[in-house]
């Protein structure tokens, strides 16, 4: 079968969830045995977002083989159950820069490069080769931000030639567009998505399936009118609705019969699909037996997308656990005194400090971590939240007072977090930190050997601070317990105490290796531990 391709692009607004309706369209087709990625473009001249500010992007997303993405990647790999890699993400900044090096080896033999064909070809051999490299049958190319969008353009242009380069039954074009519902008027409103629909239609693109993000159901009449002036079949016009879960989402399009569409569009021949797995994952998470709440405590949380993957992991666990998520958001900025402490944490069932950079909010974790450590609360740190746990533990148990990382103190006394010699020289600060995936060898008759049950396990990073070498021994010898280290010993990976319900710390990210179908079994013990506690 020749590899087909569809593109989803989306209008009127950013943040309609266009990741989420691409990744469901591609669970979806896995449902029917094809073999699909899924693959994001985002228009900024960034060459990854691994640079750019939380409040700008939201999480970075890392994939094993050490690529920073943007976090749609996430999804895609939750609702897929397979890992992707660095091909799975484009930018223009990656473009732009791959055609310029080109020019300046001379393979253009002299000509003037142009945004069209060169850019345009790039980007157009970019979505092929992934689907020729991997032998997919279907590539789902998601295109990030508006319609109308200045920075999209060339993209655009490229996904319009792919009709004309692949054949017509090969090449499926997707528009999720918003369609508002106006109080005072008592209606929905579908001006917005007829003018999204023209844009598009002037570039050349005309959408074969439009998804009508909406508050509720829409009329018969709404889906009529849309479908005239829009120039899509009314059965194409499919609602995008507002759910609770969003792993709902897939039945609820599979229920409009938005799968056979695309395959009929695509000339594909399938039998029934399978989703009986998802299904029964959707019904357990809406109906739980019991409720256990967690506190998220950081310093982005006025942007929650800074910890999508955290978020998504700990509702994974939950699931399994037969509980219903509750999550509480904790300033650690605002952490300033033992009252505030007790008030923000004494009724929660668990604590997380997840990663981050920077020194603010960095001593309301560690005061947070004594707390956990203390009161025994069921803890959990992440990358930056388990250099918190020793450096706290430095401080109050292994009597290294003003213990510290160099990242937020260079002259501190018991330097116990600190840059390992590798990254001293190190000059540019893009996708130099160690990324992806690194082998983690598990200390016998630990709790991490207990969660992971085997010996060895590989889980992805994004840091360049470690665990200093030079304070092992002197930090092993007050009881922590340096239970997950890289094969050659040098490298701690993860750490625990005894006695304590569940006082755990990873260097890696184990939120970006959680599925919906297979919570992370770091996750899934630091729920279970929490729900004991109630």
């Amino acid at each position: 079968m020749e590899t087909k391709y569809i593109f989803v692009t989306g209008g009127v607004v950013s943040s309609l969830g266009k990741g989420v309706a691409t990744s469901s369209i591609g669970l979806l087709l896995k449902s029917y045995g094809l073999n699909v990625t899924l693959q994001k473009i985002d228009p900024y001249i960034n060459v990854d977002p691994g640079t750019m500010n939380p409040y700008q992007h939201g999480e970075v997303y890392v994939t094993e083989d050490g690529a920073e993405c943007d976090l749609d990647l996430g999804h895609y790999e939750r609702f897929l159950n397979y890992s992707l890699g660095r091909d799975n993400n484009i930018t223009s900044g990656q473009i732009y820069y791959s055609v310029i090096t080109k020019e300046r080896r001379g393979e253009y033999l002299g000509k003037t490069v142009q945004v069209v064909p060169h850019i345009t070809d790039e980007i157009k051999s970019r979505i092929m080769n992934l689907g020729q490299k991997n032998s997919v049958d279907v590539v789902i190319t998601e295109i990030g931000g508006t319609v109308g969008d200045i920075e999209g353009q060339p993209f655009l242009e490229a996904v319009r030639q792919m009709r004309i380069d692949c054949g017509r039954n090969n090449v499926l074009y997707v528009h999720l567009t918003l369609v508002p519902y106006i109080k005072a008027a008592r209606e929905f409103k579908t001006k917005p998505t007829q003018h999204s629909v023209r844009e598009l239609r002037a570039i050349g693109i005309q959408p074969d399936i439009l998804l009508c993000r909406s508050d509720s159901w829409l009329t018969g009449d709404e889906r009529k009118k849309i479908s005239m002036f829009c120039n899509v079949p009314e059965n194409a016009v499919i609602d995008a609705i507002d759910v609770e879960c969003i792993y709902e989402i897939p039945l609820i399009f599979h229920q409009q019969k938005l799968d056979g569409l695309i395959l009929k569009g695509l000339d594909i021949e399938r039998d029934d699909a399978d989703l009986a797995e998802w299904e029964l994952f959707v019904e357990r998470a809406k109906s739980p037996s019991r409720v256990v709440e967690i506190a998220v405590c950081g310093k982005y949380v006025e942007l929650r997308d800074a910890y999508k993957s955290i978020m998504e992991a700990l509702y994974h666990a939950a699931v399994a656990n037969d509980a219903r998520l509750k999550l509480k958001w904790i300033d650690t900025d605002r952490i300033e005194d033992e009252v505030a402490m007790e008030n923000a944490l004494g009724m929660v069932n668990g604590i997380l400090v997840p990663g981050g950079f920077g020194m603010r909010g960095v001593e309301g974790k560690i005061r947070i971590v004594r707390y956990a450590r203390e009161n025994k609360k069921p803890f959990l740190g992440i990358c930056l939240g388990m250099q918190c746990m020793v450096i706290e533990y430095a401080r109050n148990v292994a009597g290294m007072k003003g213990a510290n990382s160099t990242e937020f103190d260079d002259s501190t006394s018991y330097p116990v977090i600190d840059l390992m010699p590798g990254q001293r020289s190190i000059k540019n600060m893009g996708g130099t930190m160690r990324l992806g995936n690194w082998p983690c060898c598990l200390e016998s008759r630990s709790l991490a050997r207990k969660i992971y049950a085997t010996n060895k396990i590989q889980e992805r990073h994004r840091h360049r601070y470690e665990v200093n070498p030079k304070y092992i021994k002197p930090l092993t010898e007050k009881g922590m317990i340096f239970s997950g280290v890289s094969p050659n010993g040098k490298l701690m990976e993860i750490v625990e105490i005894s006695n304590h319900p569940f006082f755990v710390g990873t260097q890696f990210h184990p939120e970006f290796t959680s599925r919906p179908l297979a919570p992370n079994p770091v996750f899934y013990n630091f729920i279970k531990s929490s729900l004991e506690k109630i």
